[in-house]
């Protein structure tokens, strides 16, 4: 059975720079399959995501990974690693149909809300370091 996941990438403000968060999300439950994180957006970001997903559930062979059309998901890097993992690629033809990525985007608005708005932080008063550790935690216990 091929099973279709979304992944996607969401910014967040930290004291010394921005912090990237990539994830693959189960569109069963929004649990996260995939995970990574670092202070730069490029490809190797993704494909570290992917790296960690098909290490904790080798059954990603053959399903269909939905992303927008970023530079990082249309990137040589990315497209050999789907590949290497037996993964099917699949983005929107048309470009910012917001409805393919909804769940990724309602995630990561849940994620800083639960994290930060919600209990009066801000974002900007973590350090890129402390902030993978809320992420982390918030994920794995999620």
């Amino acid at each position: 059975m091929t099973t279709r996941q979304p992944t996607d990438i969401t910014e967040i403000p930290a004291k010394n720079g921005k912090l990237y968060v990539s994830a693959i999300f189960d569109c069963f439950d929004v649990s996260v399959l995939g995970l990574s994180m670092d202070d730069n957006m490029r490809a190797e970001l993704c494909v570290k995501t992917i790296e960690n997903a098909c290490g904790g559930y080798p059954d990603m062979r053959g399903a269909v990974l939905h992303s927008d059309r970023g530079s990082q998901y249309t990137s040589e890097k990315y497209r050999f690693a789907i590949a290497g993992f037996g993964i099917i690629q699949s983005m929107n033809s048309a470009g910012g149909r917001c409805h393919d990525n909804a769940r990724c985007k309602s995630m990561w608005a849940r994620m800083k809300d639960e994290l930060f708005y919600l209990r009066g932080r801000d974002p900007k008063n973590y350090t890129i370091d402390e902030m993978k550790t809320l992420v982390w935690r918030y994920f794995m216990s999620y």
